[in-house]
């Protein structure tokens, strides 16, 4: 670390009590932070507002946007589109702090794909008595139609995102684990293109580990799933439509791999297997990389009132002629009742210690749990089990005596739905704000992406959340929240750790 003295780019920087990301203390740099930390500085407020005004433009040009939704995630009368907002101002990780993080999340989703394969076939972890049986059969992503299916390639979760926080304490833990249908890709790879365009130099001299080469694990990670023997399998991209929030991910990812942009509508289920409508005629379809929910998937076999998906999709999946990615059914594993147990699953299919902690969570349909939250309401965060994005939850310190009151009784009559956390104190990090910089809490979106037989990448660096409100903790974007580009800057020699 360096001591450095007040900078015009920069300073004021009011330090709060937890862990800051750049700064060790008043004035004084982490090591890996310092040559960014010059050069801002050295750019001084004016500049640093007409680079952000230019990269906030380059958003808008190509069309980078996020739909933002009601309160409760449903969708608005009309919904509002808009740039998700980025900071400039790198979040940057060193190599050797990011290969703990690495290996760690490579061990996670070894243990996470396991457990998912053995609840749909023989469940040894619930006889066993490591997880109750109602906590499967009860939990809504629960897919029976998936029992004792073996998925091309063994591989349930072939993309997924882990969000990670750094406590006060330094250290990081897992906050929850997403294995449907992650999104934050395109933010992760566009937010990288526009810093080296915006700051060349800075991003040449920095030796930051690149992520463009990710789209191609990515690539070869779903084309590892044909079921056929196909050199060149037809992958196609299945989105909802362009009213979904992340439509500009769907078509930015399906550009960039060049594969397919779909809807259900121009896909055709015939014979147990699935075709793509073109001008050439009709085409089968190897792989499909959904990023619709289950329900959604095909009438025939779920939500009978479902205009998303594609009829007999199910059936062609059974019958082994497409592979889906992420598999149905891998959400019993990112229920945030079941993420209390994934210590547990890595010390029992890997026989393991767990590299990365979880927060503390209390389950609260357990009595004694529940009565303990129920008295501390005030200092928890509470959260539906199977919602996402920041919707059905409760920050118990920036709430209303009356919003907690409502929360307490949703708790008394559906306990099962709820899942509570100690706050924790989210690190900071410098965001432009006014004149200078300004410290807002972050979380870490770690992407890992896999292909058959455990070939697993982890995409370097992630995708660092923003909340851009001072003193707010919600970083999703639904909520608000912005992002940064996240950068691993290694020492020369030093390989990262990937399974292969």
């Amino acid at each position: 670390m360096s001591k450095t003295g007040t900078v015009p780019g920069l300073a004021p920087y009011p330090l709060g009590p937890g862990f800051d990301e750049m700064y060790a203390g008043p004035g004084e740099v982490r090591r890996h932070y310092e040559h960014a930390h010059r050069i801002f500085s050295a750019m001084g407020p004016e500049a640093l507002k007409r680079k952000q005004r230019a990269m906030q433009r380059r958003m808008l040009e190509e069309g980078i946007t996020f739909t933002l939704y009601g309160s409760d995630g449903a969708a608005r009368e009309r919904p509002l589109e808009r740039t998700i907002p980025f900071d400039m101002i790198p979040r940057i990780i060193p190599g050797e702090e990011w290969r703990d993080l690495e290996r760690g999340i490579l061990q996670r989703m070894e243990a996470l794909n396991r457990f998912v394969h053995d609840v749909y076939h023989e469940q040894r972890i619930v006889k066993d008595g490591l997880v109750p049986r109602r906590m499967i059969l009860s939990n809504r992503y629960f897919r029976p139609e998936m029992a004792g299916f073996r998925v091309p390639g063994n591989t349930y979760i072939a993309a997924s995102g882990i969000d990670l926080i750094r406590h006060s304490d330094g250290r990081y833990y897992v906050l929850e684990d997403n294995l449907r249908t992650p999104s934050g890709f395109s933010y992760l790879f566009k937010g990288r293109t526009l810093m080296n365009q915006l700051f060349p130099k800075l991003c040449f001299e920095s030796a930051i580990r690149d992520v463009d080469a990710s789209l191609n694990r990515f690539l070869s990670a779903l084309r590892s799933l044909a079921p056929s023997r196909n050199p060149d399998p037809l992958i196609v991209l299945l989105t909802p439509g362009s009213y979904n929030s992340a439509y500009y991910e769907h078509a930015f990812l399906a550009q960039q791999m060049g594969i397919r942009l779909v809807e259900g509508r121009d896909l055709v289920a015939d014979n147990h297997k699935i075709y793509l409508r073109t001008m050439r005629g009709m085409q089968q379809v190897d792989i499909i990389y959904r990023r619709l929910d289950d329900e959604y998937l095909d009438p025939l076999t779920f939500r009978p009132d479902s205009m998303l998906g594609v009829p007999g999709l199910m059936n062609a999946y059974r019958a082994g002629n497409v592979a889906l990615a992420n598999a149905p059914g891998t959400g019993v594993a990112d229920d945030k009742a079941m993420y209390t147990y994934v210590p547990d699953m890595i010390r029992y299919y890997l026989g393991e210690e767990p590299l990365l902690r979880n927060v503390p969570t209390y389950v609260l349909s357990r009595p004694e749990e529940r009565e303990f939250v129920l008295e501390r309401l005030h200092e928890m965060v509470v959260k539906e089990t199977s919602l996402s994005g920041g919707y059905g939850m409760l920050i118990g310190s920036e709430s209303t005596p009356e919003e907690r009151e409502l929360f307490r009784g949703n708790i008394l009559r559906e306990p099962e739905r709820y899942i509570a956390q100690p706050i924790m104190a989210l690190s900071t990090a410098p965001v432009l704000a006014g004149s200078g910089a300004a410290p807002r809490h972050i979380d870490l979106r770690a992407f890992a992406l896999a292909g058959a037989n455990g070939q697993t990448h982890v995409i370097p660096g992630g995708l660092t959340r923003v909340a851009m409100h001072e003193g707010s903790l919600v970083v999703n974007s639904s909520q608000g929240g912005g992002v940064k580009d996240t950068w691993v800057v290694d020492e020369p020699g030093l390989p990262s750790i990937e399974k292969e």
